[in-house]
């Protein structure tokens, strides 16, 4: 089990004082264990000098020293009060042969007593070995020996028995409150340690938990350490660090996500895995050609063994070096697979990067160029012909113009007379002058129409520059205005706080005229015209041109933009497609609502300047 540092702490504390209560109590009860032996000797020579001084008086006769011990009650008295004597056992007086000549206890009298061990040996060692030999048996009788003399001759001897486990019990009891006290101070100990270890581990509690959140992906942790010490600066020290890696993290998550907005919106389909093999990143392409691509899967279960990119991302990464391009079967079709090796700042390599293109699509993009510059090139020769074509024209009407002036200026002569023959020239003249307006009639129309297929496919170069709309619209109201009051509409226009758009102005006022004179022009007699701008999203700028006209058909919507197409009686079918040239050429957006008999509605998207 994992100890942490407060554990430890207070651990730490417990034991030392533990240990002293330990080696405090060892002290204290070898001092006790000694008193009490000391004073068990006490007794024991108390006992034995009473004893000697009763037998010293008793004993006058040698030839049987020990008959008068035997019946005297006082010795007798002597002896039994030995039993009362703390940690003594038994007085005896033996003979030299170690028969029991009186005794405590009278049914031992005439038998031979065993030797006991010496207790001046016992008093003779240190506190800690009469602790040891105190504790380290069941216990035994040790005895303090007198010997008993008789004109200086030793005729017996005084046994006083003091048992070690009588002296066990004395010290037990006398251990007891020590026990009791030496556990209140662990107990005070642990307390204490655990109090202090709260109090000096709170910083460390503190920074492990700005530490946790800064690992969670948390911006501007701060630690609030009011200590003018080590913990203190390290504290400044953190919140200094969690500023700087904030600061670092923000503008990562910026490049991060324009860099998966980048990915994400590719063709190509784009995966990672890292130098084990499992999936880092996906694109939306690569997971619709690997439906299980998920993050932490392996690349063993997301690709065939013998797949090509499976291969080449093996060979990546034994050799460290991209490889491809190859062609591979996918569900979704053929691809070009590659890879290439994703290295750290100091060569290692890290992952690899796959990349599966989308060759259709790339053949698609090249038949468009074709298609593209076969348009061009189109476009180029129409605009030849169209420019041969306007020469002619030029010459017809100059002579179309001399020939009328011709059939004019014909003198009038007739057969029968002077009014005979006004009457009969005048006749052919006037119906040729006729025909020659029908045909100039015919060639004007003929000329605009040319004119305005040249000016359609004439390549004009943007002055692009921020444009206010607010300004723009207040230039295009002045001709605007007379054609809304002849067909009776009404203008509603806000426009003053929209944002600038990136524009050239010469070009989206005429595009935006085009937009309010079809709009007046539909909607005869009366109703109401609304120009909005406003910011929209993805930073570009929204104009919406509404009328309460007479609509669009459904089956001409499709056709509005197209060049020459038009609905109106006078109308040259190049307005609105001039209108959505000019929205391309600003890399805008067009879009057409309209319901029959309610009104259309003209949305346009510019950049935001």
């Amino acid at each position: 089990m994992r100890l942490g540092i407060k554990g430890k702490q207070v651990l730490g504390v417990t034991s030392i004082v533990g240990a002293a209560v330990v080696v405090l109590s060892l002290l204290y009860l070898s001092r006790l264990g000694r008193v009490s032996i000391d004073e068990s000797v006490a007794r024991a020579e108390l006992l034995s000098h009473a004893i000697f001084q009763r037998a010293r008086d008793l004993v006058v006769d040698d030839s049987d020293p020990f008959k008068a011990l035997r019946g005297d009650p006082g010795l007798r008295s002597i002896l039994e009060s030995s039993l009362y004597s703390k940690n003594v056992t038994f007085a005896a007086i033996v003979d030299t042969h170690g028969v029991a000549v009186a005794h405590a206890d009278p049914t031992l009298e005439g038998q031979t007593l065993p030797p006991g061990g010496d207790l001046s040996k016992l008093v003779a060692r240190t506190g800690l070995s009469q602790l040891l030999a105190i504790y380290s048996s069941q216990g035994q009788n040790l005895e303090h020996r007198e010997p008993l003399l008789l004109r200086d001759k030793e005729i017996g001897s005084i046994r006083i028995g003091v048992s070690t486990l009588l002296l066990r019990e004395d010290l037990q009891a006398a251990l007891r409150p020590a026990i009791a006290i030496a556990l209140g101070a662990l107990a005070v100990a642990v307390v204490v340690a655990t109090l202090l270890a709260q109090l000096l581990l709170r910083p460390i509690h503190v920074i492990r938990s700005g530490l946790t959140r800064l690992g969670r992906g948390e911006f501007g942790v701060r630690l609030d350490l009011n200590q003018h010490d080590e913990f203190g600066e390290l504290g400044t020290f953190f919140n200094a660090v969690s500023e700087q890696l904030s600061a670092d993290r923000s503008q990562m998550a910026g490049q991060v996500a324009n860099l998966e907005s980048a990915v994400e919106h590719l063709e190509d389909a784009v995966a990672i895995v890292n130098a084990q093999g499992d999936l880092l990143f996906a694109n939306p392409a690569m997971r619709t050609l690997l439906p299980s691509a998920k993050v932490g899967a392996s690349l063993n279960d997301l690709i065939a063994a013998d797949h090509p990119l499976r291969r080449l991302a093996e060979q990546t990464l034994l050799s460290r070096q991209s490889r491809g391009p190859l062609s591979a079967g996918f569900d979704a079709g053929e691809r070009l697979v590659m890879t290439h090796a994703v290295n750290d700042p100091g060569g290692e390599l890290v992952g690899v990067m796959l990349v599966a293109r989308n060759l259709e699509y790339l053949s698609q993009v090249q038949s468009t160029v074709r298609y593209s510059r076969k348009l061009a090139a189109l476009g180029r020769l129409s605009a030849g012909v169209a420019h041969e074509v306007k020469n002619p024209l030029n010459a017809m009407m100059i002579h179309l113009e001399l020939l009328r002036q011709q059939v004019r200026g014909r003198p009038a002569v007739g057969a029968g007379g002077a009014g005979a023959g006004i009457a009969v020239a005048e006749a052919p003249s006037a119906q040729a002058l006729e025909h020659v307006e029908v045909i100039a009639k015919e060639i004007r129309r003929l000329d605009e129409v040319v004119q305005g297929f040249l000016k359609f496919t004439r390549p004009e170069d943007l002055k692009l520059q921020p444009v206010s709309l607010g300004s723009l619209f207040d230039e295009i109201m002045p001709i605007v205005r007379p054609e809304a009051e002849r067909h009776g509409v009404a203008l509603d226009i806000d426009a003053a706080a929209a944002p600038d758009v990136h524009g050239d102005p010469a070009m989206l006022r005429q595009a935006f005229l085009n937009l309010a004179l079809n709009a007046c022009q539909a909607m005869s007699p009366g109703g109401t015209l609304k120009i909005r701008c406003e910011a929209a999203r993805a930073h570009r700028v929204s104009i919406v041109f509404t009328d309460t006209g007479v609509g669009i058909k459904p089956e001409h919507l499709q056709r509005i933009f197209e060049l020459y197409f038009t609905t109106k009686e006078k109308g040259s079918g190049i307005g609105l497609s001039m209108v959505y040239r000019t929205v391309q050429m600003h890399d805008g957006e067009i879009e057409v609502e309209s319901t029959p008999g309610a009104g259309t509605t003209f949305r346009i998207l510019l950049p935001r300047a």
